[in-house]
């Protein structure tokens, strides 16, 4: 594997710490700039919102440079954004921060994933996009946890200069190691968009932003769950979201070795066992080792609907995967922001920390019922085509001779 793809993958790594390094920082964020812990929620929500808006636009931007100077651009605005965010005087500025941040995010893993599988030969080129991705599980394993204990001991603003330092250290990266490639030729736009007309694809989608939103749901109000209702120290938020991790990476692994095999039982069995373990853990959060079990199986099943619906969303986008796999990055986020706003609703509503969890509960069952939909659609369609497949095609009369 070319030494690009470490590029990449710390790229990678440097956007997925900064997304969800906040999670374990929102009671410091709060106190520091005198909001509530739902309003510092909404450094979430702008951050998904960001990458919603971004990841289609910056991708279509990124047809009109080579692919690595793209890149390049994409690194200089996630360090720009982490360092507008470290050095926000209130609470308005360092939202600012974050959405400039988010720009990059879908994007960079849109351009990055054509990168790196054209740097290797044809038969290697799941292994290098895995490896680049493997920078944002890694992250969640080891950045998160460790930018959290940063944050909580030596301020939060630390947390986003060293992060932004993760973003010099990719940008020089892409520089040095990742060769030039011509800017992509004949795209067009049109027939990107043409995916969207898929009914497939709109609810592989739908049931992106609702699956991963019920993660977030819960998720996203971690800290205060943990410490004002389980009853753990502030300390203990670090290793907390190593466990989360942890059942993250195992579940992405899950989810891809079986996305092949039986994509939709996949998403069934995922989908379901996210819904009643969410439910679950408006009691389990009460008690210590049943919070931190049901964290780590939160993450398995959330992170276990990953492949297979990025690849049913590659699969009917005939032709014009490129801008479709990039929306439906930001169908994660924006998930993640319908998920952090409502969990900020329910608590500001004074339902308690643990009320998030019903609602991440209520969004993957929706999910789940949106599978059924799809399954049944597609049987539907496979029905018809094999009826006219059978049905005799009329022959053309004979011709009359003169």
């Amino acid at each position: 594997m070319p030494l690009a793809l470490l590029a990449l993958a710390i790229g990678a790594f440097g956007i997925g710490t900064t997304e969800f390094v906040i999670m374990g920082l929102l009671p410091e964020v709060a106190a520091d700039f005198g909001v509530t812990v739902p309003t510092a929620g909404l450094l979430v929500t702008g951050y998904a919102l960001g990458v919603v808006a971004g990841a289609p636009v910056m991708t279509v931007l990124g047809t009109k440079v080579s692919r690595k100077h793209m890149l390049m651009l994409l690194m200089g605005l996630f360090i720009a954004g982490n360092l507008l965010s470290a050095a926000a005087p209130v609470f308005g500025v360092m939202l600012t921060g974050r959405i400039v941040a988010s720009l990059a995010h879908g994007a960079f893993f849109g351009i990055g994933s054509v990168v790196a599988a054209g740097l290797v030969a044809p038969e290697k080129r799941a292994g290098a996009i895995a490896l680049m991705f493997t920078g944002l599980t890694v992250a969640n394993v080891v950045g998160v946890p460790l930018g959290t204990f940063i944050g909580q001991n030596a301020g939060w603003r630390t947390t986003f200069v060293v992060v932004a330092g993760l973003g010099v250290l990719g940008l020089l990266g892409v520089a040095r190691l990742v060769p030039d490639m011509p800017k992509p030729e004949g795209v067009r736009l049109r027939h990107e968009l043409a995916a969207f007309k898929n009914a497939q694809v709109l609810l592989a989608m739908a049931m992106t932003v609702l699956g991963f939103g019920g993660v977030f749901a819960a998720v996203t109000y971690v800290a205060p769950m943990m410490t004002e209702v389980a009853g753990f120290a502030g300390s203990s938020v670090t290793w907390l979201l190593v466990l989360f991790g942890l059942g993250m990476v195992a579940g992405n692994l899950i989810g891809g070795r079986f996305a092949d095999r039986a994509l939709m039982p996949m998403l069934y069995v995922s989908l379901g066992g996210l819904t009643l373990v969410l439910a679950l853990f408006t009691v389990t959060a009460h008690h210590k080792v049943a919070a931190a079990l049901t964290l780590v199986l939160i993450g398995a099943l959330g992170f276990a609907t990953v492949p297979p619906l990025q690849k049913r969303v590659l699969d009917h986008a005939h032709g014009a995967p490129t801008l479709a796999s990039a929306v439906n990055i930001g169908a994660f986020n924006l998930g993640n922001a319908l998920a952090a706003w409502l969990g900020g609703l329910v608590i500001a509503a004074g339902l308690g920390y643990t009320a998030p969890n019903w609602v991440g509960a209520l969004l993957a069952g929706s999910a789940l019922l949106l599978a059924f939909l799809s399954a049944a659609l597609q049987r539907r369609d496979e029905t018809r085509g094999a009826r006219a497949a059978q049905e005799p095609r009329p022959t053309a009369p004979e011709p009359v001779h003169l």
